[in-house]
């Protein structure tokens, strides 16, 4: 199967509430819906992950986080503009467009914008931000390859978007917007 027609049935499995898995700038990920709380639910099941954690959005372009961006400060957009697109997930204060599961127990919301260029079309093809967390069961190493996925997911997944990583040692740096503090580096 191309690339292109992966790309289009995990865009359909994204539709249907679907989990899907894709190669990131560092480790392998784990996307869905985050409009949809029965996906991001399945995803979290998945994982085995704490729903107050909260997980990351990624988009192909800032333009796609306009709603989560809005309200925000003019001063604020700034170190997004300028780190966008490339490995920095910011903490943004959360206006009310988050979901609860995506945000967890934060008055925060963890926003990307990817310069992975799978990652660019996946979600130019859904339209906006997919969840992006890491391949993996909670506190095990992230998955390296489409294979170690299935692995670990077996037929738990909806889709595999098969590609490269980004070449990137470690997963992006995480930092709060309005403090400054890395939180992960």
């Amino acid at each position: 199967m191309s690339q292109a027609s992966q790309i289009d049935h995990a865009v359909a499995a994204l539709r249907r509430g679907g989990v899907i898995a894709y190669p990131t700038e560092a480790v392998w990920g784990l996307g869905c819906d985050p409009d949809n709380d029965a996906a991001v639910t399945k995803l979290l099941r998945l994982k085995r992950r704490d729903p107050a954690k909260g997980v990351i959005l990624v988009a192909g372009r800032i333009e796609q986080f306009a709603a989560w961006l809005e309200g925000l400060p003019v001063e604020l957009q700034a170190p997004l503009s300028a780190s966008w697109p490339g490995p920095n997930t910011w903490l943004v204060p959360d206006n009310g467009r988050s979901h609860a599961l995506v945000h967890g127990e934060h008055d925060r919301v963890a926003l990307r914008v990817s310069a992975h260029p799978l990652v660019a079309r996946l979600c130019e093809a859904f339209g906006g931000p997919i969840v992006s967390t890491s391949a993996n069961v909670a506190s095990e190493p992230p998955a390296m390859s489409a294979e170690e996925v299935r692995s670990i997911f077996g037929d738990g997944l909806d889709a595999i978007v098969e590609g490269e990583l980004g070449g990137l040692e470690r997963p992006s740096t995480i930092r709060d917007l309005v403090s400054g503090r890395v939180l992960r580096d």
